[in-house]
């Protein structure tokens, strides 16, 4: 198995292996911000002040690195945390994501509605356009979730005529979600109307995730539905990762935002990928 270097290429005097541990040959100001990039990275989310005690450097010279890796795409401070921003070896934190790209994901999961019948089955991964799924949705749907995502089961439990179906798995805090053969054994053990997930990246029209846990989740996810429905903002077509779970013409749907290039919209009607895009 290989992976493609992301779209962006980060500045190798700064940021070379974020698992690697480090370059020998980096010292000062370099070699502290590869070990605050590797930090955030292996941990998903830390605070400033976690950072400055690591490197036993004040507040303000660790805000300086941070704004160093901000602008190479690396790191982003996020309500008093500081957060790896998702890339082909790591995504990043459920709840961060949730509002990334967050009106095109609520456009494109608008746009999904209309799919998705009253009184459905419907089988939900710890995607975040899950949530935006939901909010579009509403009360009225009176379907049944199965999901192993905890942010997903939390928005159902707050609505008066969906029924929710969780399933087992082991707790994994940076995606809310529940992992493992527990959790891919419960899925394949059901088969529901619909499956509805997303996707971390998109490489000549196959889908990948950064984790091989969450990408068997989705795959039997997808072997579980009859109706099959990936949602997906601009931005995924930029992006790469690890471990591919599908490819896009296995969808019975393809939802796409208004922002997608027309390039790339042309491409895939011609590849006889079923697309919708939310206008």
């Amino acid at each position: 198995m290989t992976s493609e270097k992301p779209a962006k290429e980060q500045d190798a005097t700064v940021y070379e292996n974020p698992l690697g541990g480090g370059n020998p040959h980096l010292d000062g100001p370099r070699s502290r911000q590869l070990m605050i990039a590797e930090a955030v990275i292996k941990g998903g989310t830390t605070s400033v002040e976690r950072l400055a005690e690591l490197t036993d450097v004040s507040l303000m010279t660790i805000y300086r690195d941070i704004a160093i890796l901000e602008e190479r795409g690396i790191l982003q401070r996020h309500r008093g945390q500081v957060v790896a921003v998702a890339s082909g070896l790591h995504e990043a934190d459920a709840e961060f994501r949730l509002e990334q790209s967050s009106a095109a994901k609520r456009a494109v999961a608008s746009a999904a509605v209309s799919l998705i019948p009253a009184g459905s089955s419907l089988m939900l991964d710890d995607s975040t356009s899950g949530v935006w799924l939901l909010r579009a949705l509403g009360d009225q749907a009176s379907i049944t979730v199965v999901t192993n995502s905890l942010l997903v089961a939390s928005e159902v439990a707050q609505s008066h005529s969906n029924k929710l179906v969780v399933t087992g798995g082991e707790y994994q805090p940076w995606s809310r979600a529940l992992m493992g053969n527990a959790a891919t054994g419960f899925i394949r053990s059901l088969h529901a109307d619909f499956c509805v997930i997303s996707t971390s990246g998109i490489s000549r029209f196959s889908c990948f995730h950064p984790y091989q846990e969450n990408a068997e989740i989705k795959r039997a996810m997808l072997d579980s539905a009859e109706n099959k429905i990936l949602l997906v903002d601009h931005t995924k077509f930029t992006r790469r990762a690890l471990y591919e779970f599908a490819t896009l013409q296995e969808f019975t749907h393809v939802v796409i935002d208004a922002h997608t290039p027309e390039k790339i919209i042309a491409t895939l009607e011609k590849e006889k990928v079923n697309i919708l895009v939310a206008r």
